[in-house]
């Protein structure tokens, strides 16, 4: 049976771990939340509707492709491209390609961020590696101007951060669903977590601040999970009725 990630990849390991994809998609929603394309999230209003239940929905997607069959996957890409293009016919506008790039190219990023931040550092085949699986996402996806490599990605990646981000009235409000779905105690904790992984760019747009408490608690947050303690920790901070989900995030390769 063919994968489309294979089963000793360590695109598996960073989303087989549901701390490691928390971290992911806290930093994915800061920096989209500065995206010059984030209209498109406010077109359909799902996600200020619902920021929590669309990062789930979101997961799922990125789970099946990254945990798939070959062409189970292939046909979850499909999926998405089909939604997408449901989307542009109903507003009668196409998602721009640096939009799903820049997508693509924040899955690449927190991907490592997240990972390192709670493991270890990658070597440089380790990214390639990260690299390629979402490239090729991009590739079934039919998107133009894909970087080649992971090299090239750096490039492109920095002139995102100077080209695409800006901070508007879409960033403010999705910012206060935010606040208003998770409370402010745990809103206050997404901030520091979105401190502790996004580039310099999306921290000063959002004045992140330079230092994080968070920081302090990794080690001994890492230490807990030898002991199980993580869960624990994990249910004091994140809201109830997503636990189920969050622990079936957890998987045992």
């Amino acid at each position: 049976m063919t994968f489309f990630v294979k089963e000793n990849s360590i695109v598996r390991k960073i989303w087989s771990k549901s701390d490691t994809i928390i971290f992911i998609f806290a930093g994915s929603a800061a920096e989209f939340a500065l995206n010059k394309a984030v209209d498109w999230l406010y077109y359909t209003g799902k996600l200020p509707a619902d920021p929590i239940g669309r990062l789930f929905s979101t997961v799922a997607y990125a789970r099946e492709i990254v945990f798939a069959e070959n062409e189970a996957a292939l046909k979850a890409i499909d999926r998405i491209t089909s939604i997408h293009t449901a989307v542009e016919t109903s507003r009668q506008q196409q998602i721009p390609d640096w939009a799903y790039r820049d997508v693509l190219f924040m899955l690449i990023h927190y991907s490592i961020a997240a990972y390192e931040l709670l493991e270890r550092k990658l070597s440089t085949a380790e990214k390639e590696e990260v690299f390629d699986v979402f490239n090729r996402v991009g590739l079934r996806m039919n998107l133009k101007g894909l970087p080649t490599n992971f090299s090239a990605w750096e490039i492109m990646r920095r002139e995102h951060m100077e080209n695409d981000l800006q901070k508007g009235d879409f960033t403010i409000d999705l910012f206060k669903q935010y606040k208003k779905h998770l409370g402010a105690i745990r809103y206050n904790i997404l901030l520091q977590g979105q401190a502790l992984v996004v580039p310099p760019t999306v921290s000063k747009l959002l004045k992140l601040g330079k230092f994080s408490w968070m920081r302090l608690i990794i080690l001994p947050y890492k230490l807990s999970r030898i002991v199980r303690m993580d869960r624990v920790i994990k249910s004091m901070i994140l809201p109830g009725k997503y636990k189920a989900q969050i622990r079936d995030l957890d998987m045992v390769l």
